[in-house]
């Protein structure tokens, strides 16, 4: 089956442009604007002397670089798990599909491959490099070359086997994102700690400010990285879940459709 590489490097890296883009604009006019007013109104109050409550703004959470570093991952992974579930969803489309013409009850011998395959031969070319048509066009080849219902079946196998190797190494992109999220959520609290630390001096002189702020970087910059990597560490299951689905189904249909209607002459073995 042919992969064009080139055009899944090209949308990734489009994707990854893209997230930036869209999330740098978000935090720009919208996100780390209202946290700076936030602040501000919170420096002036303190700097007054009022006794007000602190409130938790969903701006003071998301407003440093880590967060943002983290959302552009979240949206890259999820724009390459999008594409690769369209292409599980269309995999899956075709096994609804008669592509052969063999009825219960009928025998398919080897000299009959030939004109079973001339339905799969005639499928346009972007779904004869899907799983199925892959896999039965290569079953008739090989029980008409071998007339052995054993290597038929074996390739069924080899193939299914393959591509599930092949899914799941693309899935490994992903993988890298789910764990560079959290990294950098880590990174960010070593950041404010180290913050923090430095501006200690001033928190014995009774200014807490500095330190506070610091410290809402260390921990508001775990906490989004966590939560967002639970919620791609979900996906990425679901969409590991959809493929191996896909592959049992592509091997129960060619079980069902194919390989139980295949018999060899006596004389021929199997």
């Amino acid at each position: 089956m042919k992969r064009n590489t080139a055009s899944d490097f090209f949308y990734q890296l489009f994707a990854l442009i893209m997230a930036v883009i869209i999330v740098h604009a978000i935090y720009v006019t919208v996100v780390r604007p209202n946290a700076n007013t936030q602040l501000q109104e919170q420096f002036e109050r303190q700097e007054a002397g009022e006794t007000y409550i602190v409130q938790r703004s969903i701006y003071l959470v998301l407003k440093d670089y880590e967060q943002e570093a983290c959302f552009v991952l979240m949206l890259w992974a999820m724009a390459i798990m999008g594409r690769k579930a369209s292409s599980s969803f269309r995999e899956t489309k075709i096994l609804d599909q008669a592509l052969l013409n063999v009825r219960d009850g009928t025998s398919v011998l080897p000299e009959d491959t030939r004109e079973l395959s001339r339905p799969l031969q005639n499928l346009p070319e972007e779904q004869q490099s899907l799983l199925l048509p892959r896999v039965l066009q290569t079953v008739l080849q090989r029980f008409g070359s071998t007339e052995s219902i054993a290597n038929a079946s074996s390739s069924v196998k080899e193939i299914c086997d393959n591509e599930s190797d092949r899914l799941d190494s693309e899935l490994a992109m992903i993988r890298y994102i789910a764990w560079a999220i959290p990294s950098i959520g880590f990174i960010g609290t070593v950041r404010g700690i180290g913050e923090a630390l430095g501006q200690a001096h001033r928190a014995v002189e009774g200014d807490i400010a500095g330190v506070t702020i610091s410290l809402g970087v260390a921990f508001n910059s775990t906490f989004v990285a966590l939560v967002i990597s639970i919620v791609i560490m979900f996906f990425t299951h679901q969409l590991q879940l959809l493929q191996e689905r896909l592959v049992l189904d592509t091997q129960n249909y060619v079980d069902q459709k194919l390989l139980r209607h295949l018999k060899v002459n006596k004389t021929s073995g199997a």
